[in-house]
């Protein structure tokens, strides 16, 4: 189910939905400015903030591009957020025209805190390892 799409006028856009596997979902297409990305990962807190869900997969088989380059951003400021507000597990499944981005090369995973985030080149993949996440989150209920 879509929850959200903020779309920008160059055509990118990200689309939040809550997945029938139970998690959320940012799908991440196009080319993908500073700004644009600091909008969608808001919108993603104010989303977590009503929702509470500890599952993120983010997406960016269809990103264009260099991916949000700001990681001491994401590190600082949105990680402790979206941990506070619950998030647990984060899948991130790199662009479909490269074998790595530049979160995989520079976040530091230390920095995650309270999430665990595991990098991914297929969504299959992703969502198999959010699945198992969720059932240990019901074992340890």
């Amino acid at each position: 189910m879509i929850l959200s799409s903020l779309h920008d006028a160059d055509g990118s856009r990200c689309t939040l939905s809550q997945e029938p596997g139970g998690w959320l979902r940012a799908t991440w297409r196009g080319f993908v400015d500073m700004q644009e990305a600091l909008r969608g990962a808001d919108n993603y807190l104010r989303t977590l903030q009503c929702l509470r869900n500890p599952c993120l997969l983010n997406d960016n088989v269809e990103l264009m591009g260099p991916w949000f380059d700001s990681i001491e951003w994401l590190e600082r400021i949105w990680v402790p957020q979206a941990a506070a507000m619950g998030l647990r597990y984060v899948a991130h499944v790199v662009q479909a025209d490269s074998l790595s981005d530049i979160l995989t090369v520079n976040f530091e995973h230390g920095a995650a805190g309270a999430l665990e985030l595991q990098i991914f080149q297929q969504i299959s993949e992703a969502e198999e390892w959010l699945r198992a996440c969720q059932q240990e989150l019901q074992a340890s209920a």
